[in-house]
């Protein structure tokens, strides 16, 4: 069975609000997300942090919380897969701001990891774990990159059995690697939101100005 672990326990400082609640038309962002792969995997978890609050999830959605904040991607990890390492054999892992991400690259992605530990996007440049499929058997890896304060996920990408993923091999599925846009700052947000044909609300507007 194949995972989705979302992370949407950061600060959000670029965009100044908390991105999962963000309205994106009837949906807020994490719900989009949520809906989105919802029918491509058979476990669902999002990831967020000591005391967030979330919009509301359907009931098969498990939530954990990160242990130690401000960490960054690898303690989400390891909070995701701990969730769910004993149900699933692959996870993909996703940030909550990716309102276009197309559940075929996700498929893709499951199908390209082969029997590697990890399947990366990787565009001649930048990779991108929150893009990426998991094994859990990089929980190990990941508990000890966090011990030894090696937050970056370069260093795990460095230690287990990683398949860099070329633009060539999901260029079909999802041409214009909309999967890969992170909504940042206040105007990618309401760049992406008038691009789906949605409004944003006149209070939030007031509040990302």
């Amino acid at each position: 069975m194949n995972a989705a672990i979302i992370l949407c326990g950061g600060r959000s400082s670029r965009m100044g609000l908390a991105k999962a609640s963000l309205p994106f038309g009837p949906e807020t962002m994490l719900q989009r997300v949520v809906r989105l792969l919802s029918d491509t995997v058979g476990v669902l978890v999002v990831v967020a942090a000591t005391g967030q609050e979330l919009p509301d999830l359907p009931d098969e959605v498990t939530v954990v919380r990160d242990r130690r904040p401000d960490r960054g991607p690898l303690e989400g990890l390891a909070a995701g897969l701990g969730a769910c390492a004993d149900q699933v054999d692959v996870a993909y892992a996703t940030s909550c701001d990716v309102p276009f991400l197309v559940p075929g690259f996700v498929e893709r992605m499951f199908a390209l990891i082969g029997p590697h530990e990890i399947a990366v996007p990787y565009d001649g440049q930048y990779h991108h774990p929150l893009a990426a499929v998991y094994r859990p058997t990089v929980l190990r890896h990941i508990h000890d990159l966090l011990q030894q304060e090696k937050l970056r996920p370069a260093f795990l990408f460095d230690i287990a059995d990683t398949r860099r993923v070329g633009v060539a091999e999901w260029a079909d599925v999802d041409p214009q690697s909309d999967t890969l846009q992170n909504l940042n700052r206040p105007e990618d947000y309401l760049s992406a939101v008038r691009q789906a044909g949605f409004d944003v609300p006149d209070d939030v507007r007031s509040q990302l100005a």
